[in-house]
């Protein structure tokens, strides 16, 4: 991605925002993450990220999805120091949100993964979260999730984030980029 592609999406996600209530400081638009994981095609698997805080004991986010976009299958595995995975909660403040994890699957989603990267996706327990609906994903579970029609946001809460050591599904997935 370019550095005036990434102005760019980075000023559609501040407007996405903005129209949902949120103020955003100069910084923090300037601090807006655009992730592509590697594959190129952002509008369709990709999320944008907007990180208040992330330290030892807690993280604060704001996922922002455009249209149809898919965040690829992934967990939050137990900690290289012992610690335990991610636990993330995930309230969705506009739109509607596909949520996927492990577990008996839906017998007819109401969304799909990307057709050409769907054999990567082995998680179909959906959860439809609304605005104002919220769901904790515990450590070590194998999720993805897609926005409706409209786009969504989507606040995080969770233990702290450590991006390099999420396990992706799909090996060709790269979570931490130049």
């Amino acid at each position: 991605m370019t550095f005036p592609q990434l102005k760019d999406y980075q000023a559609i996600v501040t407007n996405m925002l903005a129209e949902a209530g949120f103020v955003l400081t100069e910084e923090e638009q300037q601090s807006i993450e655009i992730a592509d994981f590697g594959l190129n095609n952002l509008e369709e698997s990709g999320l944008q990220l907007l990180t208040y805080v992330n330290n030892d004991r807690y993280c604060a986010k704001e996922l922002v999805l455009f249209p149809h976009q898919t965040c690829p299958e992934h967990r939050h595995p137990p900690r290289a120091d012992g610690n335990p995975g991610k636990l993330e909660t995930f309230r969705c403040r506009k739109g509607t949100v596909y949520l996927y994890v492990e577990g008996e699957p839906t017998a007819n989603p109401l969304a799909q993964p990307p057709v050409k990267d769907r054999q990567y996706y082995t998680a179909f327990h959906e959860v439809v979260l609304q605005e104002g609906e919220q769901y904790t994903i515990p450590e070590n579970t194998k999720h993805w999730f897609q926005a409706g029609e409209q786009g969504a946001i989507v606040s995080e809460f969770s233990s702290n984030s450590d991006d390099p050591s999420d396990i992706f599904t799909d090996p060709r997935i790269v979570r931490v980029q130049e």
